[in-house]
């Protein structure tokens, strides 16, 4: 395989934090904007692996909190890239709440953070994504329709302009 081709397989990260009292709030969960650091990190990682470059985040879809993750839960994020365009690549990320006396493990959020290339003169192009597994397929295809939301809500793209996003909507 090419340098200018990976797959999904090349990118996968998995990273493991347990929650500390630091982490907790008041309730002893883990509070959300510790959750989104840890996950823009694994995310990070996981672009950086696909890209051979420095990442910076450009976007973060809606993040919703399944159930609250407990003091002394083991987090367990994994992520890997969906699709690249350009200069930039979309990363999934799914997150596993551990009680490890409990036996017990539950899987807590998930999103997609969005990535850009860039070294010191700016932006930069990205590897070509071949997804291989179905699952792996069926993210690249919906990743499309996903960078058009985005786009969309960003003001950076008419909403008539999101071609495969309408599709959606005109079956």
């Amino acid at each position: 395989m090419s340098l200018n081709v990976k797959n999904p397989s090349h990118s996968f990260t998995i990273m493991n934090e347990l929650v500390l009292p630091n982490d907790t709030n008041t309730l002893n969960n883990l509070m959300g904007g510790r959750l989104l650091h840890w996950m823009d990190i694994a995310a990070a990682i996981s672009a950086q692996k696909h890209c051979n470059s420095i990442v910076v985040t450009a976007s973060v879809d809606n993040v919703s909190f399944k159930q609250p993750i407990k003091l002394g839960d083991v987090v367990t994020i994994e992520a890997k890239v969906t699709r690249s365009f350009n200069t930039s690549v979309e990363v999934r990320l799914d997150i596993w709440a551990e009680n490890i006396p409990s036996g017990t493990r539950t899987k807590s959020n998930e999103a997609y953070y969005t990535f850009v290339a860039v070294d010191q003169t700016g932006t930069k192009p990205v590897p070509e994504l071949k997804p291989e597994t179905p699952e792996e397929i069926e993210l690249f295809e919906g990743a499309l329709r996903r960078r058009q939301l985005r786009l969309v809500l960003a003001g950076k793209m008419q909403p008539d302009e999101a071609i495969e996003l309408k599709a959606l909507f005109s079956k």
